[in-house]
């Protein structure tokens, strides 16, 4: 989910439980914070889709260590 673009229902399916409000509050505020651009085309049925920006990109390995520490720990917290 790092590199390329995303559309919305990708992204959706991808996060199993949210729902589209939700999704699109966070998709909005990460755009506000300069982390993911959204591009909208002029079609119909209308096409957004998102990908993150280079700052954006700049969280990967903090993330990636998190899913890392997540998964060695996992056991600890059931």
């Amino acid at each position: 989910m790092y590199e390329g673009t995303q559309r919305f229902r990708k992204l959706q399916k991808a996060l199993p439980g949210i729902s589209q409000k939700i999704l699109t509050q966070n998709l909005r505020s990460l755009e506000e914070s300069g982390l993911v651009n959204r591009r909208a085309f002029a079609e119909v049925p209308p096409r957004v889709e998102y990908f993150l920006t280079e700052m954006g990109f700049s969280l990967k390995p903090i993330i990636d260590a998190m899913i890392k520490w997540g998964n060695e720990y996992r056991d600890s917290f059931t």
